[in-house]
């Protein structure tokens, strides 16, 4: 369905404020709506949980209900304020959902994904949520909208759209997040990974980082023992990181992380400094966008990590752009006490015959588990 023809059907049912986190199925209506919806009424959260509280707060100031997307791998976050915030048996707060379907039975995806996706209807039920299914055979797109929206409204509850594969039809940005960096988030990784040691372990982000890792180390041995991906779980590489680091005091552990996984919950960097692991290595790799889910704005350019960091207990926090500040700061990151962290804003670029890994998250944590026990 065209983006466009979708949002007026929205619009006419007086749904102007729109909130959530990019997902790489809605990514088509997503884009649509940063270029044609006003920054004060589309407003690109954290997390999944936020997204909601926020269209809680526009619901209880103005009467109308918000739209809140999301990825299903992400419905995890929106559980909570679903269940103890929007539900009618608390205060009753209509909202629509729009969730992509990742991971749906019968189409290709990814592991992290798969459970998650076989799931998704009953946990839909099971939350007493009212929700529809849209896909490329839906014949009336306008009147399951006008159904699940009326649901909401007279029952003073949450209604989800179930966004399948392929549903939105292409739509080109014309809005894009002003990148001046020049080194891309692989060449920062490359730099990284040549200037680390056999003993040192790496616990990467979700997303194309990991993807970019694992092709990286690849070519340089043929397991990558000391590595693990964090393929689903955004925001959480950082706890990992944090249990691996208290438990082996002896090697040094570096985070791999990113602009959006550091903002989806922030608060684990309190957490790494009122515990002060000496070993533990933070590198945020900022490119200030939802690149591998089509590139809307998050607002990592917006803010001070390394501040944030030093305000959190971190030793010794610093930000480098060129090829010449990366490799001196990571000198001194990998040499300082830490909790340390280094942020290195990188452009918004990946290539476009990146591949995935071959082996399976379970194999990944065989391999990476069994060397770190030794």
């Amino acid at each position: 369905m065209i983006p466009q023809d979708f949002f007026k059907i929205l619009s006419k049912k007086a749904i102007s404020f729109y909130t959530g986190v990019p997902d790489s199925l809605l990514k088509n209506f997503c884009s649509y709506v940063n270029d044609n919806v006003s920054r004060e009424n589309h407003i690109i959260s954290t997390n999944e949980g936020s997204a909601i509280a926020l269209a809680a707060g526009y619901y209880l100031s103005s009467g109308k209900p918000a739209l809140v997307y999301m990825q299903n791998s992400g419905f995890g976050n929106a559980v909570n304020p679903l269940l103890s915030l929007m539900d009618p048996e608390v205060y009753g707060i209509p909202v629509l959902l729009m969730i992509g379907w990742r991971g749906e039975p019968g189409v290709k995806d990814e592991p992290q994904h798969i459970k998650q996706g076989r799931v998704m209807t009953e946990l839909l039920k099971s939350m007493e949520i009212p929700f529809r299914i849209f896909n490329k055979s839906t014949s009336d797109p306008e009147l399951e909208i006008s159904e699940l929206y009326t649901t909401s409204i007279s029952n003073n509850c949450p209604s989800a759209m179930l966004i399948s594969e392929g549903f939105f039809d292409n739509y080109t940005s014309v809005s894009r997040t002003e990148n001046p960096y020049i080194v891309s988030r692989e060449e920062a990784i490359k730099m990284i990974t040549d200037m680390t040691g056999d003993n040192d372990i790496i616990i990467c982000t979700t997303g194309k980082a990991s993807r970019e890792l694992y092709e990286l180390q690849k070519k340089k041995k043929s397991v990558n023992q000391n590595d693990f991906l964090t393929v689903g779980s955004m925001g959480h590489s950082s706890q990992i990181a944090l249990g691996i680091a208290l438990n082996k005091k002896n090697r040094n552990v570096f985070i791999l992380d990113g602009d959006g996984a550091v903002l989806m919950h922030m608060g684990s960097l309190a957490v790494i400094g009122s515990e002060s692991p000496e070993n533990l290595k933070h590198i945020i790799l900022n490119n200030g966008a939802h690149e591998s889910v089509g590139g809307q704005p998050t607002a990592g350019f917006k803010i001070s990590f390394t501040e944030t960091a030093k305000g959190c207990g971190y030793k010794m926090a610093a930000l480098a752009e060129t090829p010449e500040q990366i490799r001196h700061e990571f000198e001194k990151l990998k040499n300082s006490k830490g909790p340390a962290l280094l942020e290195i804003r990188v452009s918004c670029s990946s290539r476009s015959d990146l591949g995935r890994p071959v082996t399976s998250p379970a194999e990944n944590k065989k391999v990476f588990t069994e060397h770190l026990r030794k």
